[in-house]
């Protein structure tokens, strides 16, 4: 058999490799009697979905949706989403424009495929979700980081993203707030961004707004790109369910589109994936509609965590930590451990049974950097902080 070449320019997620790793322990660790791991890698909240979003999708399977639906998503759910646009962003969007699909990482695929190709250039941020390096590499388009850095809080700097654009730069992505940094782009740092787009109308925005529902600081308001509606022609909304709303083993997401790629994106569904599966829908427009205390709960535990995580960090030896403004990511500077990032995560899994992400799965700009997720329980997160501590208090790096 002969593969296609592309093939062998697909990445993968690091943090569903340490879970199988973990698990791999945690089977051994059921057998001898030794420490089970600590997840602190996976990036899932640690959450039941609301119990009546549950209901709306076990109602709806009972009522009878179990066949196909429209490729773009049932008119209920697009028009659901729309609605909370107009609520949380001012800005009234058609239901037209939106295209429901089976995760966040679809509208990424899809708006990457839309535009990537040899003889293009994709920027996207570094240190970043993995996949968009993966994807971009996989069009055959030139893949093209930009640094997040930790003097500025890695969130994006708009002088420096216009600066990097090129004749050849096809679409840009932006993550706020952000994988794995917790980086929120401050608004001010949106603006800029918005209106020196107008000097470069060759350029496509995604705007990965996934966990723009988790903003930790309550006296920063989120920022996002939909109210500048002189982009609405080239702008790419990607969001969803996953971590507002504890559904990330639904498949659930929502990508806002311009009017004259919705078609395109809906196309791309149709040869991919059809349709998301009925009932899970049904659940989105719940999740919705419905009485949203169960996401403010959440993100209270996640403010509660953040603290413990940060003071945690900042007092082991080698290590210090800002604090994240969003997610529920830490991005500690291990530098001062004298252990690069690669050897820190397999040390910590396999000795402390700690499992965490080196930067450098996130890019090159991440070296120097764990990725420590606080979507765990107060006592799992200061057990783990311990038994790192007592690690590299009793290991220095080898010569």
């Amino acid at each position: 058999m002969q593969i296609a070449a592309r093939m062998s320019r697909l990445g993968s997620e690091s943090a569903f490799e340490v879970l199988a790793r973990a698990k791999a322990i945690d089977m051994q660790a059921a057998k001898d009697g030794s420490k089970s791991v600590i997840n602190l890698g996976i990036g899932q909240p640690d959450f039941s979905t609301p119990e009546h979003v549950v209901e709306a999708a076990v109602k709806a399977l009972r009522d009878g949706h179990h066949g196909y639906t429209p490729a773009n998503g049932i008119l209920p759910l697009r028009e659901a989403v729309a609605a909370d646009i107009a609520a949380r962003r001012g800005v009234n969007v058609s239901p037209d424009t939106i295209v429901i699909v089976p995760g966040g990482k679809v509208t990424m695929a899809t708006a990457i495929q839309m535009f990537g190709e040899p003889g293009g250039e994709i920027m996207y941020p570094d240190p970043g979700f993995p996949i968009y390096e993966s994807l971009v590499k996989f069009t055959g388009a030139e893949a093209r980081g930009y640094p997040l850095l930790e003097k500025d809080g890695f969130a994006f700097r708009a002088d420096d993203l216009l600066a990097r654009i090129t004749p050849r730069t096809r679409l840009l992505i932006v993550n706020s707030p952000a994988n794995p940094t917790g980086g929120v782009a401050p608004a001010e740092e949106v603006a800029k961004l918005a209106a020196g787009l107008a000097k470069h109308p060759h350029v496509a925005l995604m705007s990965d707004e996934i966990y723009s529902r988790l903003v930790l600081d309550d006296d920063k308001p989120y920022a996002s790109f939909i109210p500048y509606t002189h982009l609405h022609d080239r702008l790419i909304v990607l969001d969803g369910w996953s971590k507002t709303y504890a559904m990330t083993g639904w498949r659930l997401g929502w990508g806002m589109w311009p009017s004259h790629l919705a078609d395109l994106a809906t196309k791309l569904a149709i040869n991919v994936h059809s349709c998301v599966n009925a009932a899970t829908q049904f659940a989105g427009i719940a999740a919705l509609q419905g009485p949203q205390d169960a996401v403010e709960t959440m993100r209270r535990a996640f403010q509660r965590r953040r603290e413990l995580t940060v003071a945690g960090l900042n007092a082991l030896p080698g290590v210090s930590c800002i604090r994240p403004e969003g997610a529920f990511y830490a991005f500690p500077n291990i530098t001062g451990t004298g252990f690069n990032a690669r050897q820190l995560q397999d040390a910590l899994l396999e000795q402390a049974r700690v499992a965490t992400i080196a930067g450098t799965s996130f890019g090159q700009h991440g070296e120097g950097y764990l990725r420590l997720s606080f979507a765990a329980d107060d006592a799992a997160i200061a057990e783990a902080l311990q038994r790192i501590g007592t690690w590299l208090g009793e290991n220095k790096p080898k010569k």
